[in-house]
Order: structure tokens, then sequence, then C-alpha cells
């Protein structure tokens, strides 16, 4: 074995994908000394997205003045790439865990997220790359479009809050205002949500309860959302409600996707982002073996996520796949047709609770990955040829 390409997410409320990077990278050095190791720390659009395209890519972090999903004043960071392309997370302002302690789905606003974008027009961005998850949100992007100078409108006159509870009572978007620099602007909305903005699988039902929202509550941001798209759909003549992907991060597709001649916006899978940015294909051709990673691995870990689009990049080349996760739960032999060589957990204990998993991760994970350095270190050779042998005869039928 020559050649290891290290490419996890962060392991939530844990450690961060470079963290996990490093002690990983450091295990396998120390079992087998003369191996190359490729370090990409992945994101998919949500948590660690910024820090991700900054590590591999270069740039710097910006930090500025902006609102939480309350309108209260805080500071919040995103990135900016040498090629002068902004990364932007949707939850660093408008983010759940800003307000886990008074959560208010109907209140919540993305406008703190919109005031970053502005930012960073004015810092002369002409790409803007944003991440959806994490929103403590169900605005419909009123928010952002608010903050770049849209106005909302109600039957009185007034203006109204760019909320779900504003929404409610909307009669009128005035457009007039919003920035014309977003004209020039390439906007890529890392997205891997295909939930739709109304209904039984749109943005209240399925992600308003984490969000705060009661069996009550759901019913009227629900109701807000449609409210909202018919009068998108009146403004604009495009109907938002049943595209894939607009129920993500509180609906904000449903305002970006509206004013194309606004918004230069596509929507992309977020782990397909960074992976193409990185130039990943290439960096696999020679290696022989790649690990990934997040904290918990369950069957949906397939459906989109970080590991799931390397997997399926990896073996387009037939290459293995090992995942070391925090934890595992509730996932099926299928994963092994997909492309997952093998799965290990680095949880130590048993029934440990999360603060103390929290407080044993590093070492937990430096000892796993030292563990499967050493079970390669002796065993690698006919192992992966009989596996790239079988997989290739697979990839030949599947593709």
């Amino acid at each position: 074995m020559k050649k290891i390409v290290l490419a996890p997410d962060s392991f939530k409320g844990t450690m961060s994908s470079v963290q996990v990077c490093e002690i990983i990278d450091g295990a396998f050095k120390k079992i087998m000394p003369g191996i190359e190791t490729v370090r990409i720390p992945i994101a998919d659009g949500g948590e660690g997205t910024v820090d991700a395209f900054l590590y591999a890519l270069g740039g710097e972090k910006i930090s500025c003045r902006t609102k939480n999903p309350l309108f209260e004043d805080i500071s919040a960071s995103y990135g900016i790439l040498k090629d002068n392309s902004a990364v932007i997370e949707l939850a660093a302002a408008s983010g759940l865990t800003l307000i886990e302690d008074k959560k208010s789905p109907l209140d919540a606003s993305t406008f703190g997220t919109g005031l970053l974008i502005k930012d960073a027009l004015e810092r002369g961005c002409d790409k803007i790359i944003l991440g959806l998850g994490g929103s403590a949100t169900s605005d419909g992007g009123a928010g952002i479009m608010a903050a770049l100078g849209a106005r909302f409108i109600a039957a009185d006159n007034r203006e109204t809050a760019p909320t779900n509870r504003g929404l409610g009572e909307l009669k009128y978007i005035d457009c007039a205002g919003l920035d014309k620099r977003l004209k020039a602007c390439e906007i890529t909305v890392a997205c891997d949500v295909t939930n739709v903005l109304c209904g039984e699988n749109g943005a209240a039902h399925i992600f308003g309860p984490q969000k705060g929202a009661d069996a009550q509550t759901v019913q009227i941001l629900d109701a807000n959302l449609l409210k909202y798209a018919d009068l998108l759909r009146e403004k604009t003549g495009r109907d938002v409600r049943n595209i894939s992907g607009c129920g993500a991060a509180g609906g904000v597709l449903a305002s970006l996707l509206s004013f194309p001649e606004y918004f230069n916006c596509k929507v992309c899978s977020g782990i397909d982002i960074i992976l193409d940015a990185v130039n990943f294909d290439k960096i696999i051709s020679d290696a022989d073996l790649i690990i990934t990673g997040e904290g918990n691995f369950d069957s949906q870990s397939m459906h989109g996520k970080a590991v799931s689009g390397i997997a399926k990049r990896a073996a387009r080349q037939s290459k293995p796949v090992i995942i070391i996760a925090g934890g595992t739960s509730d996932y099926t032999d299928e994963i092994y047709n997909l492309g997952i060589s093998a799965v290990f957990s680095v949880i130590s204990g048993i029934c440990a609770n999360f603060d103390e998993v929290r407080q044993t991760c590093f070492d937990d994970l430096r000892r796993t990955a030292e563990n499967i350095a050493r079970v390669l270190k002796f065993n690698i050779s006919p192992t992966l040829s009989a596996y790239q042998r079988d997989k290739s005869s697979r990839d030949s039928q599947r593709f």
C-alpha cells in the first residue's frame, strides 16, 4: 500500500473534519511510516463547509456583524477563497444552535444570512457558494430577500417582518430595491435535501418539529409557506411548491428560484460541489484506499450525505472505501453493494452517553484508526487485490 486518501466529514458535536483528518493521518503514519496520505476534510453544505473549502483551496475567513434568527446582533463568519468566491453556511447566522434555548419557528428569519451575502457582494465577490443545513427558519427565504433590499408589504401597506408569521399577512413583494450586484453574481446552492416546500413532505411537517414547532404550529408554518408560494406564482409565474429541494432550510430556494432576474442561482449536491472543487476524481486515481466517515453512520448515510458521494466516486474507479464513524446504527448490508468495504465505530464503551463520548472521542478515533492500520499493514495485499478484481467485475456489469 502506497497511498491513502482521507476524506471524512465532521463528527458533529465532537470533532471537525480537519481534526478527524489529522488524527487518522497520525495514526496511520505511526503504524505505516512510509505511507502517503492526502487529507481532504469534507462537508456536504452544512456545518464545516467553510472550513473544508478553505483547507482545500486556500483563502481567508471573514467575520462581520449580522443578525441571528431572532434579529439579535451577533458576529458570524464566512470564507473568501483565493479566486474571490465566497462560501457561506446558512447556519452561521440563521442556525438553530444560535437560538437553541428559545426556538421560535414562526418568528425566525434568514435575514442574517442575507447580510452575509451582502457583505460578500461589498467585498467584490461574484461567486457565492451557499450551504444549506441546520437552519432555525421557515421563512421561505424572505429574510435573505429583505436583507438584500426587497420589501414585504401587508394589506394595510405597512412592511411586515420577513418571517413565517409575516408571510401569513403578506400581500405584495416589492423587489425594486434588491441589490443590483446580485445579477452579476453566480450563486451555487449546496443542497442534498429533496423535500418539497409544502405538504406532508414539506419544510414545516418534516423539519418544523426540530425547530420547536408543535403540531398546531406545524400547520400554521405550512399554511404560510403555501400562501407565499401562491403569491410568488402570481408575481413571477413560477410555481415552486413541488420543486425538489425547496423544503430545505425552511424554504430558502422558494425565493431564490422565483426571481432568476435577480438571483443567478443553481442548485447542486453539497458533497459534489466540494469533491469537484478539490479535483477528487484525479486525487483518488492512484490511491490504494479511501477512508471517510461521519459522526453517526446509519440508514440515511447512503442517501445524499458526504459518505455516499465519496462511495459513488470511488466505485467508478473500483477503489475500496472504509468508513470510520463515531457511532453506527440501523444500516443494512446493502451498503456493501454501493461501494463500501467496511464500517468501524470508534465508541469504545457500552451505553456511553454523549458527554462521555465527547471526553474520549479523540483517543477513541486514534485507537480505531491505529487498529485498522495494523490490520491493513499485515493483510492488505491479497485482500485488496481480491476486492478490486471482484469490484471491477461488478462495476463492469453495473456501468
